[in-house]
C-alpha cells in the first residue's frame, strides 16, 4: 500500500510560479520512478513531467518544457514539481503518481498509485 500526500496547489497570476510537493508512504519510494499528471476542465488528463528513481533522468512534455522542472528527494521520500512561467492553460487538477521501476513514461497505464489531486489554477 502506498500514500501519496499532495500540497502546494493554489491561485497564482499569469507569470508566476508554484512549487507542487508529494511525499510518499509505505514503500520504497527510491525503488520507482515518480510522476506528475494534470487534468484541465473538460479535458482528459495529460502527462507533465517523469523522473527516474535516482533522478538521473527526466522527461517533459512539450507544452512544459523550460518552464516545469521536477525533481526528487529520496531521503525524504518527496517529489516535486518547480512550476515557472506559469500560463492560463497550466490551469488543472494536478497529480503526483508512482511509476515502474524503470524507464520514463508518459501513459497513465503506467503508473500505480496516484495522489489525491490539487486545484492549480492561474489567472490572467
Amino acid at each position: 500500500q502506498v500514500q501519496l500526500v499532495e500540497s502546494g496547489g493554489g491561485l497564482v497570476q499569469a507569470g508566476g510560479a508554484l512549487r507542487r510537493s508529494c511525499a510518499a508512504s509505505g514503500r520504497s519510494f527510491s525503488s520507482n520512478s515518480m510522476g506528475w499528471f494534470r487534468q484541465a476542465p473538460g479535458k482528459e488528463r495529460e502527462f507533465v513531467a517523469a523522473i527516474s528513481r535516482s533522478a538521473t533522468s527526466t522527461s517533459y512534455a512539450d507544452s512544459v518544457k523550460g518552464r516545469f522542472t521536477i525533481s526528487r528527494d529520496n531521503a525524504e521520500n518527496t517529489v516535486y514539481l518547480q512550476m515557472n512561467s506559469l500560463k492560463p492553460e497550466d490551469t488543472a487538477v494536478y497529480y503526483c503518481a508512482v511509476g515502474p521501476r524503470s524507464g520514463l513514461w508518459s501513459a497513465e497505464s503506467r503508473y500505480s498509485y496516484w495522489g489525491q489531486g490539487t486545484q492549480v489554477t492561474v489567472s490572467t
